[in-house]
Order: C-alpha cells, then structure tokens, then sequence
C-alpha cells in the first residue's frame, strides 16, 4: 500500500470537514452552480444513502475488520501490483477518513451536494475510486479472478 496516498487523503478529507463545520451550519447550502452543485453541511448518522442511520458500533467494528484484512493482505503481499496497492490505498485512505468522524462525532460530515445523489465527501469519493480501480485490476489483470 502507498501510504503517502493514504495521509495525504486522510489530512485533505479531514482538513475539508473542518473547514465545513468551521463555516457553515447544519443543512446549510452554498450554490456553487445553481439548481446543479451545492456544498450543503449534511450529518450522516448512517452509511451510504442514509441507510442503517444511527449503527454506529456496526460501522466501526466493520471498519476495522475490513481495514485488518488489507493490511494483513498488503503484508502477505508486499510486491503487489501497483494499481492494487493504489486502489487498496484509496479504500483505506476514505475508511479511515469516515472512521474518524463516526468515532469523534457519532455521524460524518458531508459536503458535496449534486442535487440529483446524496451528499458525500471525500473519503466517500477516496473509497468509490479506489473500488472502480479494484474492480478493473481484478477484470483485468488477475489471473486467479
């Protein structure tokens, strides 16, 4: 795994969350482009879309499960491909990311609103990308998929 990717999203992920509790208020939304993209300071007691609101001890204990498996992964295999270990990197870099919110504040904080999706941010993009390269890596180059 690449960890230079992994803090340097954590630190952008948590510094973007600051500044959006910093300046606005909850619900609050700022039209960046009319009618198609907002920044609105949402707070997400759930996962994805809302859902399993207010699981907190759900979401944590899947956390680290899921963040246990890659490291334990990413040791067993330290000359893993490239794309593997970035896309690894993306999805423990968001995980984290969201991790620290559920457990310093009980919900996430959101922020990038499209008016046609659920808010999200950008530990929530970090692990959306990451699962799209994990995904083509396993298409493609992985001969045991």
């Amino acid at each position: 795994m690449n960890y230079i990717i992994i803090v340097g999203i954590i630190l952008i992920d948590q510094f973007t969350k600051y500044l959006t509790q910093a300046n606005m208020h909850v619900n609050e939304t700022i039209p960046i482009i009319n009618n198609i993209f907002h920044l609105t300071y949402v707070q997400n007691p759930g996962a994805a879309f809302g859902i399993l609101r207010n699981q907190k001890w759900f979401f944590v204990v899947v956390t680290i499960v899921v963040l246990g498996g890659v490291f334990i992964y990413s040791i067993k295999n330290k000359n893993m491909h490239k794309l593997m270990s970035v896309s690894l990197s993306l999805i423990v870099a968001g995980a984290i990311g969201n991790f620290i919110d559920r457990v310093r504040l009980d919900y996430v904080i959101d922020y990038f609103d499209f008016r046609i999706w659920p808010v999200f941010n950008i530990a929530d993009i970090s692990i959306v990308v990451g699962a799209i390269l994990l995904s083509y890596y396993l298409i493609k180059y992985d001969e045991d998929y």
